[in-house]
């Protein structure tokens, strides 16, 4: 086999026609290579063009980068920020010149999604790598349009970059010839980040901190460092232990360890970024560090400033007598929370009663985190900062310090919590006939769990004897949920109950395994309650005309309904659209396998009509079938993203005119908001509120209410009303009402915005580390054979999901090495050219594990025949 070619071989060959355009297969004829080593080549011009002496221009096609011809690019002066040598000339403004985020690609192009789709297209911009200039995956930019293609895609080049998403970046240090560098973990960051000499170690007191891998002085001062544990909120909580340190060493001792650098000089054409080192977190295989890459990757705040855990630890950790003046008193009867095994903060306690009309009384009580956590203060500022908690398998980053989330705010069991308590009385059809908001104390009897429910509900007799006096209420539980259910399913909301993997882990703390997540009916008893809470407060905000933060879920676009419909004909299954009548054309280009041109049918997207209950009689269709699991997922992808809004669009997937989310305080910033609104407008009205639906006030004739210091209370009770407008209500004119707590429209918009990217941050943050662990996991098996069902098909290969363990990987066509192998789009197959072999999606294969690529979270298998 011929040798492979140095770095300045593979340059040689571009340098001899600058201008020239090559192609994956012209640079391997040219450098004498076989077809076998064309994957080493595409690997070695994806290194020059992360270093941005070649520019990769998509499908294969490479050229030199013009304002770098054959020059390597040195790292500057290490004080001289690269930018000040490059002036910025006056930016062209004009209608084709557009603001957006960019999503960079680990080839160096990119698509910057506009603020405003663009007037004929719904599609992103994109951006050759010769057009991206500084700008790096997740900032914002301004860009112009260059040109549109018959198709309504458009092409552009980045003029400006207003806003940096990318301050820091984690990845592993690498000590170079000529520099040392840093390769991101990030594979949309496709540069090397050059570290200038004196910038390898973190600044300070001077001395490295102390890292696995590297070798200790132990007769040398030491430095302080945060430790790392597998306890809830861990490094998040921002405390710290003394550790050993190690004298300043040689950046040699760096090489090969994960490190976090903040970016000093941002890249430009022809020269690589530049930065220095602010942690060093050891080797990527040490316990903890993958979870430590991932938090510092999507940049959580992950440490609470001293100023924010100085006012939670002043947070009293009982309910002094003033906190519960006017609050509905609770703490006799037995509620309960219901959570997972690992669960430590409690936000939500429930219970069921039944009326003597026969009806049902919900108890949902929710934290009164607003009463802790209130405007202007710092704690109010990390918690909106941070968004969300993020929930890894092993540990978690939390929204508020656990003085809070698992300390004062938490239902711990036995224990007086302030809470907002939503009381609905609901008959046997699940319809809400009364309804009551009040701020509530409650004492939760018992910290229940899903298998304790579940085991309780199933009459298992251990769990029946030991919850004796609470198996009654159980059953009522379920009864009423069962009622909700079928209520849901009545008004077409969609059920997708898709399995989630289930890290496993030893006692030490190491991955032993890999499973499809448990849920029992426990978990949709709560579900079901939380809904009904849920939509019981946005309504009643709705309808008084208070301005909040509502949880929506748009309809659909009509292409992703019919590039679904197209997908599930091949199964023989439909969502029973009534399509629009199709229009026929002849494709300007001729399909290289037809013979002959031929007319197609195109159905305009626009005028299809679809609705929650199309697809909820799909999945009903689907249920325990073998394409379920395929499917359901593609519905899901078909579907759009839910998010906040100060808007109420309804909720399309819960077939929801109104929703918003009130039931989780404790880790969700939207909720706290909600919370604030609601108890404001609740104080404009007396207090509390009370709604009856059908006329009759069975709620008030329950029992008569307590004040929790002993005094009667009064409620206000009447019809319910209708719909105010926006103007009618304080909140609306946009009025500030003592306390901070209406909040203007523009101000809920930002609201909204932001909630929902640290939503999608954090999911985002979740998912990858699970693939980080599936395959760190699958590294002890490869040559191991596996039984797989194809779960997606493109152009390049398919991708499988092992039948026994919950994991997802990638069979590339060149692996399939008994026949030349193609793509038939319309055939939704991957067909052999002689043998006629095919693969579709929904088939069950046997594969072999070949290759695990440790940068890119991918597993690699082959068919075995």
């Amino acid at each position: 086999m011929p040798e492979f070619p140095s770095t300045q071989e593979i340059l040689q060959i571009f340098e001899r026609a600058p201008g020239k355009t090559f192609r994956l297969r012209e640079l391997v004829v040219e450098l004498g290579l076989r077809s076998s080593q064309a994957r080493d080549l595409k690997s070695a011009l994806k290194t020059l063009s992360r270093q941005h002496r070649i520019v990769y221009l998509k499908k294969n096609h490479f050229a030199l980068a013009r304002e770098s011809r054959a020059q390597s690019p040195r790292p500057k002066d290490a004080d001289r920020n690269l930018q000040d040598s490059y002036p910025t000339s006056p930016r062209p403004r004009g209608a084709n010149v557009v603001t957006g985020r960019l999503i960079g690609h680990r080839d160096g192009y990119g698509f910057v999604v506009p603020d405003v789709p663009l007037a004929g297209t719904d599609q992103d911009i994109f951006i050759p790598a010769n057009g991206m200039s500084s700008a790096m995956n997740g900032d914002r930019v301004e860009v112009q349009v260059l040109r549109a293609k018959p198709d309504g895609r458009r092409e552009g080049r980045i003029l400006h970059v207003a806003d940096r998403a990318q301050k820091t970046v984690v990845g592993q240090f690498h000590c170079g010839q000529r520099y040392n560098f840093v390769l991101p973990f990030d594979q949309r960051i496709p540069f090397e980040i050059v570290i200038p000499r004196g910038d390898e170690w973190p600044h300070g007191s001077g001395l490295p901190p102390k890292v696995r891998g590297a070798p200790e002085a132990d007769n040398l001062p030491t430095e302080t460092l945060p430790s790392r544990d597998r306890q809830f909120g861990g490094e998040s909580e921002g405390r710290s232990t003394a550790q050993k340190a190690i004298a300043r060493r040689s950046p040699q001792d760096l090489n090969g360890l994960v490190v976090d650098v903040e970016i000093t000089a941002y890249p430009r054409p022809g020269t690589l970024p530049r930065g220095r080192v602010l942690e060093v977190l050891g080797r990527r295989d040490d316990f903890g560090v993958d979870v430590e890459i991932i938090i510092r990757k999507f940049h959580l705040p992950h440490r609470f400033p001293a100023e924010v855990l100085a006012q939670a630890e002043a947070a009293p950790q009982f309910i002094p007598e003033r906190d519960r003046e006017g609050r509905r008193d609770f703490r006799a009867l037995p509620i309960v929370t219901i959570d997972g095994e690992t669960a430590k903060d409690f936000d939500d306690a429930v219970l069921v009663e039944r009326l003597a009309n026969g009806n049902y009384l919900l108890h949902v009580h929710i934290a009164d985190v607003a009463h802790y956590v209130r405007p202007g203060m710092e704690l109010d500022r990390e918690a909106r900062l941070r968004g969300t908690s993020v929930y890894f398998p092993d540990r978690a980053v939390p929204m508020l310090p656990l003085e809070l989330s698992n300390g004062i705010c938490s239902m711990n069991p036995h224990v007086d919590r302030l809470v907002m308590s939503a009381l609905m009385e609901i008959d046997p059809r699940g319809r809400i006939a009364a309804y009551e908001i009040v701020p509530g104390i409650i004492r939760s009897a018992e910290r229940m769990t899903y298998t304790a429910v579940r085991d309780i509900l199933a009459g298992e007799p251990v769990a029946t004897r030991r919850y004796e006096a609470m198996v009654p209420n159980f059953k009522l539980m379920e009864e009423l949920a069962r009622i909700l259910i079928e209520r849901r399913e009545r008004r077409g909301s969609i059920d997708f109950d898709l399995p989630e993997p289930n890290i496993e882990f030893d006692e030490q703390g190491r991955m032993v395994g890999i499973t499809r997540s448990e849920r029992n009916f426990a978990h949709r008893l709560i579900e079901e309650f939380m809904l009904a809470a849920n939509e019981t407060v946005a309504g009643w905000l709705e309808r008084r005309g208070v301005p909040s933060l509502y949880r929506i879920h748009e309809k659909p676009e009509a292409k992703k309904v019919l590039e679904f419909e197209e997908i599930a004909a091949t199964f023989g299954y439909s969502l029973g659209v009534e399509l629009p009548a199709a229009r026929r054309f002849r494709p300007g280009k001729r399909d290289e396998r037809d013979r002959h041109a031929r007319l197609l049918e195109r159905v305009e997207a626009k005028d299809l009509e679809i609705t929650p209950r199309h697809y909820q009689r799909l999945t009903e269709r689907l249920e325990g079938k073998p394409e379920e699991r395929i499917l359901s997922y593609l519905m899901l992808r078909s579907l759009k993203q839910a998010r906040y809004s100060e808007e109420n669009a309804g909720h399309f997937a819960l077939a929801a005119a109104t929703y918003t989310h009130f039931t989780s305080p404790i880790r969700r910033y939207p909720d706290l908001i909600v919370h604030r609104i609601l108890k404001a407008a609740l104080e404009s009205e007396g207090g509390s509120a009370r709604v009856v639906e059908d006329g009759h006030d069975h709620l008030a004739a329950k029992a008569a209410p307590q004040e929790a210091g002993g005094k009667r209370h009064v409620a206000m009770t009447g019809r319910r009303k209708p719909a105010a407008s926006p103007a009618a209500a304080p909140a609306g004119t946009g009025q500030i009402l003592p306390g901070g707590a209406f909040v203007l429209l523009q101000e809920l918009h930002s609201l909204g915005l932001s909630t929902s990217e640290s939503e999608r941050r954090a999911a985002d943050a979740e998912r990858e580390l699970i693939e980080w662990k599936k395959v760190s996991f699958m590294a002890q098996h490869v040559g191991d054979e596996f039984e797989a069902l194809i779960i997606s098909l493109i152009k390049f290969g398919f991708f499988v999901e092992l039948t026994d363990l919950f994991v997802e990987g990638f069979v590339p066509v060149a692996a399939l090495d008994d026949d030349e192998y193609v793509f038939r789009e319309r055939q939704r197959a991957i067909i052999g050219r002689y043998t006629h072999r095919e693969f579709h999606l929904g088939e069950r294969v046997r594969v072999r594990l070949d290759r695990i690529d440790q940068a890119g979270n991918r597993l690699e298998f082959s068919v075995v025949q």
